[in-house]
């Protein structure tokens, strides 16, 4: 198995990058998807949740409020740290259980290859957890946009949602592949394609071969 750490700032195109991994043969573990599972009514990081910011950031339906908790949050560094203390280890947990089940059902010797998209890898220490790192980076001023067109942010949302996070810099810093998406949809699959080809499948290879006993 090959363990893949995928991370890019927010609206970078992390998404569409890990898309295409699935359409190739990757096993996805979506820790946004993760993140949303583990605080639906009922569950203990909700109660957690409501227990340090209180009922206004849950909706009329009792569901948790994400545009309220957010306003909060990104304004206020303690109250992120307070919400990230209570979100990540859950997500990592859930991620954990799910990454020990993807070889069920492979055949012997297939390269298993695990991609783990986590926008907040670097924020959160994990990046030497993985046997490869891939970072998606897109210009500032095109991020934005798209937060604006796509997600009905204010400039001044969106700028203040990628101060709260790592800068190019500090991801590139920690990634085997930085993947640069300021051309077509068309032109960054094919990087990936690229990347998936001659990067990933050779290292997944190896790890099978590691694991086995088998001469690399």
């Amino acid at each position: 198995m090959l363990d893949v750490g995928l991370t890019g700032g927010i609206a970078a195109g992390k998404s569409a990058v890990a898309a295409r991994l699935v359409e190739l043969g990757a096993v996805l573990i979506d820790a946004d998807a993760i993140a949303r599972q583990v605080v639906e009514p009922g569950t203990p990081g909700l109660m957690r949740i409501v227990e340090a910011f209180g009922t206004d950031v849950l909706d009329d339906a009792g569901r948790l409020d994400r545009p309220r908790l957010g306003q909060v949050v990104f304004a206020d560094a303690q109250a992120r740290e307070r919400l990230n203390g209570i979100v990540h280890p859950l997500v990592r947990a859930e991620a954990a259980r799910i990454r020990d089940n993807a070889t069920v059902g492979e055949a012997p010797g297939h390269p298993v290859i695990v991609v783990q998209d986590i926008p907040l890898l670097v924020e959160t220490g994990q990046a030497g957890s993985f046997d490869f790192v891939v970072t998606v980076q897109s210009p500032r001023e095109e991020r934005i946009r798209r937060m604006v067109a796509d997600r009905g942010m204010t400039a001044e949302d969106a700028a203040a949602r990628m101060a709260a996070q790592a800068t190019d810099a500090e991801r590139a810093a920690v990634s085997d592949v930085v993947l640069e998406n300021s051309g077509t949809t068309a032109q960054l699959r094919s990087a990936v394609d690229e990347l998936w080809t001659n990067r990933l499948l050779p290292a997944a290879a190896l790890a099978v071969a590691g694991t086995t006993g088998e001469d690399a």
